[in-house]
């Protein structure tokens, strides 16, 4: 071997060896992380990965789910050419055509669809990635529906929505300079990983954790100083038995809460019914535990909290649930204080970075008027006053009985069916569409039951404007060229724009277009200039924060004032919604002697989000099987040990799953990793089974019953 052909093996970049280092950024997971890549490349193949040095996210580190990078993008599956279908709904049978005759016939149909049954009748639905977002919707209001939507009707958007009603915007943990953190479902080392590293270092430094889960986790065993294991579903009454505690024992700011809080004195008697005498019984948490927790907040008086909105959010009461925890934090003065929580309104993408954007100018100038409300907006009125979109959950109902208007077609970006509950009956209504046009990196099954699919970019393969917390931003370049046909998502929403000539010239005008004349142009940056950058550079100065300062100008609630009791929903009786973070039990209404057990999924495993590295040979090799979590003394009853076969059956389907016994769930529990199509846990789930306020569905609460099922 020679020495060039040692390098080269060795993937040594250099002039000689014709490898390259080209910067790019992992989408796989939530635009909260987006970690920067080094991508060696030689001959326009990406050969070789590693996390990307000095980035401020991961600074050279990368999870399992980044280091997939490259057999994700190869994959065997890719969609290389836009596709026809040729067969049945879900037969996968298609065959390719041109971009033209894709463009023609997408245009064609869907001004079919707004001729006769009027432009609502047509949905836009964004799953995953994300970064597309902005367009898809303007690109729904150019056509004249008011029906935009997104997998956030199901992922992050309730959290925000509580927020919203406590405080008019999002506000996150200052953990770096709290007391105490409260990890209420916390699991960094499983989702999020960065965050990891910055608790344990801040755990060094003597930073307290109270983790509350209803899993025992890796957050729960390495950082916690006290851990609460409750009941899932009942973290709102357990959130309230804290709260008792703390204003029975005196241990609140009162000046704080006289001068910042609204609602406080019903809140205060609402929760007086959270106490010694049924805490235990309906979350399984001793008093003592309790207590031990209202102690652990008071002896640390500078407390953050965790924003985990799908594991509090995934139940019917769960926006419910995420105000009784935020409380804690304002019965304490902890809301816009060092070390507390801190309003941090939204950058871009749901992401806070520390500078205003106009992004939601961009999002929000052209929505068409007069027009009928969007799909679940007489079913979650609270949903629709805070967001103003479709909530997808109720997408598959209105298709299927066509009230209180048709729905007959649906262009989707990334639409992943095995996400809604009873997947089975999304399935059903893609089936029943007149026309549907999906748009992906593969032929998934959910793209399967589509009449085109276009082949849609990896991140290696685009450009795309990204900001990060401090001020910072970039604009990526693509490492690769695009595999295939495959254009990147804005490119086919610009030409289509076009193609249709829709009534809307910055919708034409492109993606560039928008990111500098709404979010650039008031820093004084192009996007050439952020071109050049190979990491992120800081645009806009970070206004440091000054305690009470928001406070003291005036919430953008209707009060000005932190709403323990929401004045928004108290002006609206005919809601039937309560203004107090009541508590409700959170399990559906199946008979509890057929399913004595409880079902919940959702849970994160460190090599796989949703489903989208199930087929990836490395990613999958390390959970082949789907599997279940279950109780040892279950298993010992159930007569199952590792590995055997079990049947979980609900009201709506049954499903056969390996077991894993273990002490991380609680007896009674069954814990079910999502995404796998041989074993789909939302199959299991009923699509009513939705919080009314969000319109959220409960994967984490459904009543279910489990056997030893025998297999050869």
């Amino acid at each position: 071997m020679t020495e060039l052909e040692r390098k080269i093996r060795s993937k040594i970049p250099g002039k000689d060896t014709g490898i390259e280092i080209r910067p790019t950024m992992c989408d796989i997971c939530s635009p909260g992380m987006h970690c920067g890549v080094s991508a060696y490349v030689k001959d326009g193949t990406v050969i070789k990965i590693e996390g990307m040095d000095g980035h401020p996210v991961n600074d050279g580190r990368l999870c399992p789910k980044g280091l997939a990078n490259r057999q994700y993008i190869y994959r065997k599956d890719r969609i290389m050419t836009p596709l026809r279908r040729t067969g049945p709904r879900g037969s996968g049978e298609f065959e390719p055509i041109s971009w033209d005759e894709a463009y023609e016939e997408i245009g064609r149909r869907l001004n079919q669809a707004k001729e006769q049954y009027g432009p609502e009748s047509v949905a836009f639905y964004s799953g995953y990635s994300k970064w597309y977002r902005q367009m898809l919707r303007r690109f729904a209001y150019a056509f004249g529906s008011p029906n935009y939507g997104c997998e956030s009707s199901a992922c992050y958007t309730a959290a925000f929505m509580a927020w919203k009603l406590a405080a008019g915007d999002q506000a996150d943990a200052d953990m770096a300079n709290s007391d105490l953190f409260l990890g209420w479902a916390f699991n960094p080392f499983y989702s999020a990983y960065m965050g990891a590293k910055k608790a344990m270092e801040l755990k060094e430094k003597g930073l307290k954790f109270l983790i509350v889960d209803t899993r025992r986790t890796p957050a729960s065993e390495k950082l916690a100083d006290l851990f609460l294991q409750p009941r899932t579903g009942t973290d709102g009454a357990l959130a309230h038995a804290i709260a008792n505690v703390l204003i029975t024992k005196g241990w609140i700011d009162m000046p704080y809460i006289r001068k910042y809080v609204h609602g406080f004195e019903e809140y205060a008697e609402y929760v007086r019914q959270f106490n010694r005498d049924n805490i235990e019984s309906i979350t399984g948490v001793p008093f003592g535990q309790v207590e031990a927790a209202a102690a652990l907040i008071h002896e640390n008086p500078r407390m953050s909290f965790n924003e985990s909105s799908a594991p509090l959010c995934h139940h019917r009461n769960g926006l419910q649930n995420y105000r009784a925890v935020t409380a804690l934090l304002a019965i304490t003065g902890n809301f816009d204080r060092a070390g507390g929580q801190l309003l941090t309104p939204h950058t871009y993408m749901h992401v806070a970075c520390g500078f205003p954007t106009r992004e939601e100018e961009y999002l929000y100038e052209t929505k068409p008027k007069n027009c009928k409300p969007p799909i679940g907006a007489g079913r979650f009125p609270l949903w629709d006053y805070l967001e103003g979109e479709m909530q997808a959950m109720d997408l598959p109902r209105q298709i299927l009985e066509g009230e209180p208007y048709p729905v007959k077609a649906l262009f989707a970006l990334g639409l992943n069916a095995r996400m809604f509950p009873d997947s089975g009956h999304m399935f059903q209504a893609l089936e029943a569409l007149d026309f549907y046009v999906d748009t992906d990196l593969f032929l998934t099954d959910s793209a399967k039951y589509a009449d085109l699919v276009l082949p849609a970019c990896s991140s290696f393969e685009r450009g795309e404007f990204k900001p990060y917390p401090g001020g910072l931003a970039w604009y990526t370049s693509p490492a690769i060229q695009p595999l295939g046909q495959s254009k990147s998502d804005v490119t086919i929403l610009t030409e289509l724009a076009n193609r249709m000539d829709l009534p809307d010239e910055m919708l034409k005008a492109g993606y560039d277009a928008f990111v500098q004349k709404y979010i650039l142009d008031d820093y004084g940056v192009t996007v050439d200039q952020l071109r050049q950058v190979k990491l992120p550079v800081p645009i806009a100065r970070i206004k440091p924060h000054r305690d009470y300062e928001a406070l003291e100008r005036g919430l953008n609630t209707p009060t000005g004032k932190f709403e323990l009791k929401s004045m928004v929903i108290a002006g609206h009786p005919e809601w039937g919604l309560d203004a107090l973070p009541t508590y409700r039990d959170p399990l559906d209404g199946a008979d509890p002697e057929k399913y004595p057990f409880v079902l919940t999924s959702g849970s994160r495993i460190p090599n796989a989000i949703h489903s989208r590295l199930h087929k990836v040979p490395a990613n999958r090799s390390l959970r082949r099987e789907p599997t279940a979590d279950l109780n040892r003394a279950d298993c010992a009853r159930l007569g199952v040990d590792e590995g055997d076969w079990i049947r979980i059956e609900t009201a709506r389907g049954a499903v056969t799953v390996k077991v894993h016994p273990t002490l991380t769930v609680p007896q009674g529990l069954v814990n079910l990793f999502h995404g796998y199509s041989e074993a789909d846990a939302n199959s299991l789930m009923d699509a009513d089974h939705l919080d009314p306020y969000s319109g959220f569905p409960a994967y984490r609460s459904t009543r279910c019953a489990v056997r030893k099922e025998e297999r050869r």
